[in-house]
């Protein structure tokens, strides 16, 4: 049983002991003086957070999800289902056709070419595997999904080479209705094959599932009202070139039942996603280690939400890939903690780039945010990267959160850093508790280069304010204007928090 969800409400929030979701912190000690806002010295305690916030732990954290390989049957197997109209011809002994709906009911591989006015459904026993081959195929459902799997164990969709497939649902669908997508699955999915797939969900959703929905490749491209892509226990991409527009969540993935599934994971593949509310919605964990991934989330939508480029209930890990995000609120938001650590980042955000609730861990790859305020959470480690902000509030803010309100920090231990700062009343950096810096270089242009509340110190990193290169923390909280803390020029003892 995963062990690492917890009662946020009831976790005591220390910064030399620290519990969080999707992290263990723990505390070292280091031997440099600390200048406190009342003048006072002491030994500051640097945080160090371990590999739980890297992909490979927090994958092995969850369940794993069902997939079909593609060695898993054959296409030598495979039964001919000619649609036409609202029949179908076959020779197979497991397809029944009654007005407009062609039913599967047996295991087997089917090859499906033509149109039909009506649906495909698969009725099959619960322990069956059912490939569904769409060679030149165009569904028209307007009762209902298209495609719908009412029982099987497994289904597998394989895009034949070279064909152009396409599939549209009814307009509406009732409240309380559960097959209520284009392509609907009672069941684990997989879509494989090199060929191309349209979906059009004109009710809802564009291709959704009960359990586990796992793309391996294909050219697919969805357009929903509601959500794009929904697989409810998790949502896999391994490959592919995937295009989303979606109303709702362009990718979602909805189990918050249990703490092991509810999960998106992309490995792979070309990823387009326009969204009207979330880009990548998790009840747990999102988790990116490769693809090419561009989200928009919110342009252009009217929504009252506040949509976000990924959205994550627990842990949100970016370890690779080259990822794009615009959101009209966070680009990145956990409500747990959020890892990054080798991923390619580029956040254009009306809020915040990177939030956590609780830790924001970023250990290597290149983050360039343009944003409200750049990086927020409690507790805050920088320890590698490249990393480059424009912000028109604060950059790095280590601020309470609605489940962490003491214990906050921030850390630097390396990492090449820039900070650029909007005119005005701003703090390049700004802890409402510790500022640690023992590593890395920063260059900071801001009328405000550090506030903290707590203690600070600074040894071993090079650091240059507005030009000029400085040897030690004066906090802007203490007042006197000049390089530090205030930066040049800033404005002295000014004592703010966002």
């Amino acid at each position: 049983m995963r062990t690492r969800r917890l009662n946020l409400s009831a976790v005591p929030f220390a910064l030399t002991a620290v519990i969080l979701a999707g992290c263990t912190a723990q505390s070292t000690s280091t031997t440099s003086e600390s200048t406190t806002s009342s003048g006072t010295s002491t030994t500051q305690a640097a945080v160090v957070i371990d590999s739980d916030l890297q992909a490979e732990a927090v994958i092995a954290a969850n369940d794993d999800s069902t997939v079909t390989r593609d060695d898993e049957w054959s296409e030598d197997d495979a039964v001919d289902v000619v649609l036409h109209g609202s029949t179908a011809t076959t020779d197979a002994s497991g397809i029944e056709v009654s007005d407009g709906t062609v039913t599967i009911t047996e295991s087997g591989v089917y090859r499906l070419s033509g149109s039909l006015e009506g649906s495909v459904v698969v009725a099959a026993p619960d322990d069956a595997l059912v490939v569904l081959i769409l060679d030149g195929v165009g569904i028209q459902n307007s009762a209902g999904p298209a495609i719908r799997v009412d029982s099987a164990d497994d289904v597998a969709i394989s895009l034949a080479a070279g064909s152009e497939n396409t599939v549209s649902d009814a307009s509406s669908y009732a409240d309380d209705a559960d097959a209520n997508a284009a392509i609907y699955a009672a069941s684990d999915l997989t879509i494989t094959g090199t060929g191309s797939l349209t979906v059009t969900g004109n009710g809802n959703d564009g291709i959704a599932t009960s359990d586990d929905l796992v793309i391996l490749s294909g050219d697919i491209t969805v357009d929903a009202v509601d959500d794009g892509l929904r697989g409810k226990d998790s949502l896999t991409i391994e490959g592919g070139t995937i295009v989303v527009t979606a109303g709702g969540d362009a990718l979602k993935s909805d189990q918050d039942d249990d703490t092991t599934r509810g999960w998106i994971l992309i490995e792979g593949g070309d990823l387009t996603a326009t969204s009207g509310d979330d880009a990548l919605a998790a009840a747990t964990d999102v988790v990116i280690t490769g693809g090419t991934v561009s989200l928009d989330a919110g342009s252009g939508s009217d929504t009252t939400d506040s949509p976000k480029g990924v959205s994550a209930g627990a842990v949100a890990v970016l370890d690779g890939g080259d990822i794009t995000i615009t959101a009209t609120d966070d680009g990145v938001h956990s409500d747990g903690s959020v890892g990054i650590g080798g991923a390619s980042v580029d956040i254009a955000a009306g809020d915040d780039g990177v939030h956590a609730e609780q830790t924001l861990e970023i250990r290597d790859g290149e983050v360039t945010i343009h944003a409200v305020e750049g990086l927020e959470a409690p507790v805050i480690v920088i320890e590698g990267g490249g990393i480059t902000v424009n912000a028109s509030d604060d950059g790095i803010n280590a601020s309470a959160s609605d489940v962490v309100t003491s214990g906050l920090g921030i850390t630097i231990s390396g990492g090449d850093i820039t900070i650029v700062m909007g005119s005005g009343d701003t703090d390049a950096i700004d802890s409402n508790g510790d500022l640690t810096i023992t590593g890395g270089t920063l260059d900071i242009t801001a009328n405000s280069s550090f506030d903290y509340d707590g203690t600070g110190s600074m040894t071993g990193a090079t650091v240059t304010v507005n030009g000029e290169t400085i040897t030690e923390l004066t906090n802007s909280m203490m007042g006197g204007g000049g390089m530090g803390g205030s930066g040049m020029g800033g404005a002295p003892g000014d004592g703010r928090r966002p």
